[in-house]
């Protein structure tokens, strides 16, 4: 049986785990980035990294409210949502691989 780092390790370095992440990278990079050029403050950028991480990223509503935990919630949800997707990446290829 296998520890349960090594399983999260192989999860979150499945390629489709890996290409899920670069998304959610790009999509709060640029969500940081027109934030702050935005200057009248009512950007809604932020909403787009929070809906691709969904559910793990709700952690932001009851995190203070500060640009710092926003980044916390998207970077956990992401990671939590990754590690899900490459577990059943993993899985489908396995029962694949058996059956076929």
């Amino acid at each position: 049986m296998t520890r349960p780092l090594t399983r999260l390790r192989h999860a979150l370095t499945d390629v489709v785990a890996l290409v899920y992440l670069a998304l959610c990278t790009a999509l709060l990079g640029w969500s940081i980035v027109v934030s702050v050029v935005d200057d009248s403050g009512e950007s809604m950028a932020g909403v787009i990294p929070l809906l691709a991480t969904l559910p793990a990223s709700f952690v932001v509503g009851v995190l203070p409210d500060s640009p710092a935990m926003f980044v916390v919630g998207v970077v956990v949800g992401a990671l939590v949502n990754a590690a899900v997707i490459g577990w059943c990446a993993r899985a489908l290829r396995r029962n694949n691989v058996q059956n076929g």
